[in-house]
């Protein structure tokens, strides 16, 4: 990182809460701001929805003033202490939004976000223009004109089965090093925070790990291997379910070019300058491309994959784990 400026990191105070609205003006400021000094902006990620409203806009729904933002949070809060999911997004439902039926389970940043938006307007967030709508309404979306920026987007996929194994030991690294999202984990809760009341308590792996840290608390500083080991399971499943719906949505996205990352680096390096210097080189080479279909086709050989960590293969390679919990977590 220290080679290439990096941005967007250390922004925000971890309390705050964070939104595609947000880092729109952010991401927009940022790029202007590279491109101004005669560079070329990488935007490198991430979540589909951010990246669709840094390409195409942000639609014009009103910012929730602090006032109802607390509202918000107070009306939500005693449902979101208990669990009550459903009970919520009747709530919201009743309040005009019926589309908050369709969120996926405990999203309450978006539930949150959607009662901001009718007790700020009167109006769900469909009665608002989505710039994406509107554009492929009138355009082909594999086509970046008309839009701000010259935007060559390029979509990195892998063979599934490869890139479930690369999450699982993905998520095993970030948990052997108890300096890392452990640790991170645990100072969100010193500081009072809990698990999924925002931005970034809601995260993947920070969501689960402050969940079990809280467990263990809760024993006294205490767990078990298994209990580690269900606590590992958890969170390697909901990567691989998060990659899983990313897939599904950047399939959609016209605008992508797929690249097989499984290919050799310098090869898919070699690609990526290459397009970006020449516009009728941005057609990837057959030896390169990851047909969208092959995403579908695979999701169904994949019903019986299995977790075949590398890590934490017996009791014994969780112990110094263990003991970190024991020596931090007698709270």
């Amino acid at each position: 990182m220290s080679m290439v400026p990096h941005h967007l990191i250390d922004i925000l105070d971890a309390s705050h809460d964070y939104s595609a609205g947000m880092f729109f003006h952010d991401a927009r400021r940022a790029t202007d701001d590279v491109l101004h000094r005669g560079r070329v902006p990488v935007v490198a990620g991430g979540t589909g929805l951010y990246l669709r409203w840094y390409i195409y806009g942000k639609p014009n729904v009103p910012q929730s003033s602090m006032d109802v933002t607390s509202a918000v949070w107070s009306e939500l809060a005693g449902f979101r202490e208990t669990g009550k999911w459903e009970e919520a997004v009747q709530m919201v439902v009743k309040a005009g939004d019926p589309k908050a039926r369709h969120l996926s389970m405990n999203n309450w940043n978006r539930l949150s976000r959607s009662l901001e938006i009718i007790r700020s307007s009167g109006s769900p967030p469909s009665a608002f223009a989505i710039p994406y709508n509107t554009f492929t309404k009138h355009h082909d979306t594999d086509q970046a004109r008309d839009l701000d920026y010259d935007f060559l987007c390029i979509f990195l996929a892998s063979p599934r089965a490869e890139l479930y194994r690369s999450i699982d030991l993905r998520c095993e690294e970030m948990l052997a090093d108890t300096g890392g999202l452990l640790s991170e984990a645990s100072w969100l809760l010193n500081i009072g925070l809990r698990p999924s009341i925002n931005s970034a308590t809601s995260a993947i792996g920070y969501r689960q790990a402050m969940e079990y840290l809280l467990h263990c608390r809760q024993n006294g500083g205490e767990s078990t291997p298994q209990e580690f080991k269900e606590f590992l399971t958890k969170f390697q499943a909901t990567s691989r379910n998060f990659a899983k719906r990313q897939i599904t949505w950047f399939r959609n996205e016209k605008i992508y070019l797929w690249v097989d990352a499984s290919q050799p680096f310098d090869a898919v390096v070699q690609f990526v300058c290459d397009a970006y210097h020449d516009c009728d080189a941005r057609v990837v080479p057959e030896s390169l491309e990851m047909k969208r279909e092959s995403c579908i086709l695979t999701s169904r050989d994949l019903k019986t994959y299995r977790s075949e960590n590398k890590v934490f293969l017996g009791d014994d390679d969780c112990h110094h784990v263990l003991d970190w919990i024991r020596r931090t977590q007698q709270k």
